[in-house]
């Protein structure tokens, strides 16, 4: 599947496309914010204070929740964060990522000096190497690059907020359904009531997660008008409220009712606070979707509907309980009892529409932070299924789809209350806000280069803030705060162990690769002869001769006549412009027909199928071999070695049109060029199992010996292509710490027999598949 154009939109847009985007948004971004209103005054008010005559509870919490939304969601996220977009991408890895180009900091071991010259890895504009202005920006900058400690630092807190999200995904679809049927409850007895909240919320949940592999595609066009029709509902009854039972809510915005409220309340209204922050679950989405919208139509969306909307419904709330005193039960402090009772069936069903469109935007969110982690070897190769072939970044994992739904239920069997799931959700929510603004501080000061000052204001200003409730969350860690602690903390040492083995790999590769003259110095004396085909070996090296391959030659002393050294990696930027895709270079004199080729993807990248990348691959040879002369521009590789391998930048075979094309099958379409332009090279071979001829263009003039190479690599593609694949077994060695036993032995081993394996092994034909193992004494 070939989703590779279509999300470069650079150009300027237009008010309509800006607009649109604004209204697509609402049911993307917005679902999991827009719902909050459900549940947040019934988890404030549950446990820790209680609604008095004087209203000074409630006027102090709507305080509290009107300068929680403006200054977190609105002034944090809408006019600073969403401005640290990588390349238009958002979420805590593409912060990561920022940080990663500006400081040379990387996760990924191997990057070459040729990934700076994508079109993407740009810093300020495309300056490259530019250091923070002040003395101490360039003192953090080079104390980042020296020390390793601080490098993996970064990385496990930006694991640490990825982590959070996944914690995210699995609470919010529990809280918000659960709190939307809670509904049921002003209908029915309390004690018919309990035996039917929690199955059908567990049969809505369970409908969702199920309905995943069609993709949202089908259904999504509902997200946006189903979450409209429930702002203006909220709004609209909210505004009700105010006029008809109390005008003068609107004092309670000033801030002096907050400190009023502190004040009465004390402890109580400290602990409460772990409610009020339910308020913002949902905003880090603005950054996290910024890569399927513009920052500007998420601006329009949140400042002129969503945030005047959610304002209106908590004054309407606190309108309506300023006049409300005698609380029965606790869900009297909820949302459904302020609203009209004439009107209650309709909003609930409204409410659970909008608490699943609310849940489904998360759910799509974890799959996609997941595909990030895999792309950047922080999690195990997992099975990723396109559910769209025109909206990017639609996309079904079955493994933590159905591992989700488990624990989404296990979560609202286990609880079956809002408030337990609120302090479980509001402690995932605050962590990941607080990893942002962590992060962002040093995007501050390394990459938009203004001083450590202003990144310490921020800091300071912004931490004051979340670290309050964040406090207040974590008190009430045996009150359901531990969950996401305790599932944060399992996916932190998956995604750890995974990495560190992955690494460990990659440092045996280095050290144990061959050097290309041992290759060249293998000859018919010792018995290796050259079969028909092409042989691609996938390999992580980006230099060099993997020890995989001569373990395969000393035991089957044979290979094919074009061998292709395949290095398939992530680079960190979002995308990878299809015109830059390929790196490919001789290895050794060009009569052996060894080539080494690196196909770059972005982490938010899709990967294609086997059939269009086997052609591509073969067109983007064919092409350096046509251009080695011409235009013999070569890139750097690598800061390190002179690189007797030198590589070329060739694009995708649909990039360079008036370059070499390549027909299969069908001779109907070489009619397409004119003769006089188009020069065609087929086989020699009289009755090849596939016909393939490459239509070179006249001009420039090929040299003989480039022609027989062509020549040699249309036969070869004729009889097939061979992918030889590494199937390696990673073993501590001799001497080792016990940790590192068993995080190898054990721990990464475990977690390589049951993930998938990567991801040309999941696309190509058995039947042209070798495997070749080798055990890794790491």
């Amino acid at each position: 599947m070939d989703l590779e154009t279509g999300f470069h939109h650079v150009k300027k847009e237009s008010w309509r496309t800006v607009l649109t985007l604004a209204y697509q948004s609402l049911g993307v971004v917005y679902g999991d914010l827009s719902t909050s209103p459900l549940y947040v005054y019934k988890s404030t008010f549950d446990e820790d204070i209680h609604h008095s005559e004087t209203n000074e509870e409630i006027y102090g919490v709507l305080s509290f929740v009107f300068w929680t939304l403006t200054l977190v969601p609105l002034l944090k996220y809408v006019f600073i964060v969403l401005k640290a977009d990588d390349n238009g991408e958002g979420g805590t890895f593409a912060l990561y990522s920022l940080l990663c180009r500006h400081a040379r900091v990387n996760s990924l071991p191997n990057c070459q000096l040729a990934d700076e010259e994508l079109s993407e890895y740009k810093k300020d504009g495309g300056v490259n190497g530019l250091s923070p202005k002040s003395n101490l920006g360039s003192r953090l900058k080079s104390s980042l690059e020296k020390h390793r400690v601080l490098q993996r630092f970064l990385l496990v807190l930006a694991l640490i907020g990825t982590c959070m999200v996944i914690g995210d995904g699995i609470l919010t679809p529990a809280l918000s359904v659960f709190s939307a049927v809670s509904g049921l409850e002003l209908s029915m007895s309390k004690e018919h009531h309990k035996y039917v909240e929690v199955p059908v919320t567990c049969v809505i949940l369970i409908c969702l997660f199920a309905l995943q592999h069609y993709g949202t595609h089908r259904v999504g066009y509902l997200f946006a008008p189903v979450i409209l029709i429930w702002l203006l509902c909220i709004s609209s009854i909210g505004l009700y409220n105010i006029i008809y039972w109390n005008p003068h809510v609107y004092r309670a915005l000033s801030p002096y009712y907050m400190y009023k409220f502190l004040k009465k309340t004390q402890q109580g209204g400290w602990l409460s606070l772990g409610g009020i922050l339910l308020c913002i679950t949902g905003s880090e989405a603005m950054f996290a979707d910024l890569g399927h919208f513009s920052q500007l139509s998420i601006k329009i969306a949140f400042t002129s509907l969503v945030y005047p909307s959610l304002i209106l419904a908590y004054m309407g709330q606190a309108a309506y309980l300023s006049r409300h005193h005698n609380i029965e039960s606790d869900y009297q402090i909820g949302f459904y009892v302020s609203v009209p009772e004439k009107l209650r069936w309709p909003v609930l069903v409204i409410a659970i529409l909008a608490a699943v469109v609310g849940s489904q935007a998360i759910i799509t969110g974890t799959f996609s932070i997941i595909k990030q982690c895999s792309s950047l070897g922080c999690f195990p190769k997992v099975k990723i299924v396109h559910t769209s072939s025109k909206i990017h970044g639609q996309i079904y994992i079955p493994e933590i789809n159905w591992l989700l739904m488990v624990l989404c239920l296990a979560v609202t069997v286990g609880f079956r209350d809002t408030r337990r799931m609120g302090n479980a959700s509001g402690l995932a929510v605050i962590t990941v806000m607080l990893v942002t603004t962590c992060l962002m501080s040093l995007v501050i000061v390394l990459c938009w280069q203004k001083s450590v000052f202003l990144a310490i204001c921020f800091v300071f200003f912004f931490g004051t803030i979340e670290a309050l409730y964040f406090t207040a969350s974590l008190v009430k860690f045996l009150e359901g705060a531990w969950v996401p602690i305790a599932l944060s903390f399992i996916f932190l040492i998956v995604m750890c162990v995974w990495h560190y083995g992955t690494l460990k790999k990659y440092e045996f590769d280095v050290q144990n690769k061959v050097s290309v003259n041992w290759l060249l110095t293998l000859g018919p004396d010792l018995g290796i002869v050259r079969v028909r085909g092409i042989g691609l070996l996938h390999t992580e090296l980006v230099s060099g001769i993997p020890a995989i391959f001569s373990h395969f030659v000393t035991n089957f002393p044979a290979f094919h006549q074009v061998l292709v050294f395949l290095c398939i990696k992530s680079v960190p930027v979002p995308h990878v412009r299809p015109e830059e895709r390929f790196l490919v270079g001789h290895i050794g004199p060009r009569e052996c027909r060894l080539y080494r080729c690196i196909v770059r993807y972005g982490y938010r990248d899709v990967h294609k199928d086997d059939i269009e990348f086997e052609k591509d691959l073969v067109c983007s040879i064919a092409e350096f071999v046509r251009s080695e002369n011409s235009s013999p521009n070569y890139v750097k590789v690598d800061r390190e070695t002179d690189n007797d391998d030198k590589m070329k930048v060739v694009g995708a075979c649909s990039t360079h049109l008036d370059g070499i094309q390549m027909s299969e099958d069908d001779s109907d379409n070489i009619e397409e060029a004119s003769p006089s332009e188009l020069k065609e090279i087929q086989s020699p071979t009289i009755k090849p199992q596939k016909r393939v001829r490459f239509i070179v263009p006249e001009s420039p003039k090929i040299e003989s010996e480039s022609m027989e190479e062509l020549r040699e690599l249309t036969e070869a593609r004729e009889a097939g292509v061979a992918y030889i694949l590494g199937h390696t077994c990673l073993r501590a060695k001799q001497g080792s710490s016990l940790i590192k036993k068993l995080v190898i032995d054990f721990g990464y081993e475990f977690l390589r027999k049951n993930s998938r394996t990567s991801t040309l092994a999941l696309t190509v034909p058995h039947v042209s598949t070798l495997e070749v193992g080798m055990v890794y004494h790491v």
